[in-house]
């Protein structure tokens, strides 16, 4: 999407109003529906609502109906979109003014040597999107992070989900589907779930660990045959692959500031 001085002007507008920037904080952490927001800014639905409409009139917030229950809206933050505004914002205001984005070092997010963030992905059948979540955030971040997966009615690995990773270089083919209960006693630092039904089923975990949600169509449902759906499974993997560079840059960050903090007492 082109980039210009409106777009600019319009989105440091929309930042600068406080009950803005705090929707753009809550959906960068997870994928969240408006009564959801509503509870966590503390705001009348009425006005969440509206101020949802002019983030998504800029492109910087987009919507998806709920899997799970079709009156339902899921809101996810673009955050590619809010880099670029920002980054041609500050060019616009002087060509010395560059802002660049900071790739994810996956090296960094070991807080302490012989320790790995551990992850785990959910959906429902385990057949695609949690498998694939799995492998990418292994293979992203260099396995300087653990992942695992699983879902509430585990089904086969569906074939697209082995050949849209083959294509990426991943073999997955190997991997079993696992029952949720599984991992009933495991810690974890955070649990994901990228599948609207299971979302509303998950356990809580040992430790209670962050959870964040992406909202994610199941690719299988987009078609009556593998080679019609495989299209889908290709949007899903890039999806996913974006969405865990983005989990990476956050472990990061968030070992980053736990070094400094620990240096300086």
């Amino acid at each position: 999407m082109a980039v210009d001085v409106i777009d600019e002007t319009r989105a440091l507008q929309l930042l600068a109003d406080p009950q803005r920037w705090r929707l753009l904080t809550e959906l960068a952490d997870s994928d969240r529906r408006v009564g959801e927001l509503t509870e966590r800014v503390g705001k009348p639905q009425n006005l969440v609502s509206y101020h949802l409409r002019e983030l998504r009139s800029a492109g910087m917030v987009s919507a998806r109906r709920s899997a799970a229950d079709g009156r339902d809206t899921y809101y996810r933050v673009d955050l590619g979109r809010c880099a670029d505004l920002l980054v041609h914002a500050g060019a616009a205001l002087h060509p010395a003014v560059r802002l660049e984005l900071v790739p994810p070092s996956p090296d960094a997010t070991s807080r302490r040597r012989g320790w790995k963030p551990k992850v785990l992905f959910l959906c429902t059948g385990n057949s695609a999107r949690s498998q694939i979540a799995e492998a990418l955030l292994e293979h992203r971040s260099g396995h300087a992070m653990q992942a695992r997966s699983a879902g509430s009615h585990p089904k086969p690995l569906h074939p697209n989900a082995v050949r849209v990773m083959a294509e990426r270089g991943l073999d997955i083919s190997n991997r079993t589907t696992k029952h949720l209960n599984r991992f009933a006693r495991n810690r974890f630092d955070r649990v994901i779930t990228l599948c609207d039904k299971v979302k509303e089923v998950c356990p809580e975990f040992p430790g209670s660990p962050p959870t964040a949600h992406w909202s994610m169509a199941d690719p299988a449902a987009e078609g009556d045959s593998d080679d019609a759906s495989y299209p889908a499974f290709v949007r899903t993997a890039d999806e996913i692959d974006d969405r865990v560079n983005l989990l990476i840059a956050r472990f990061t960050a968030t070992a980053r500031h736990e070094r400094r903090t620990h240096v300086h007492r």
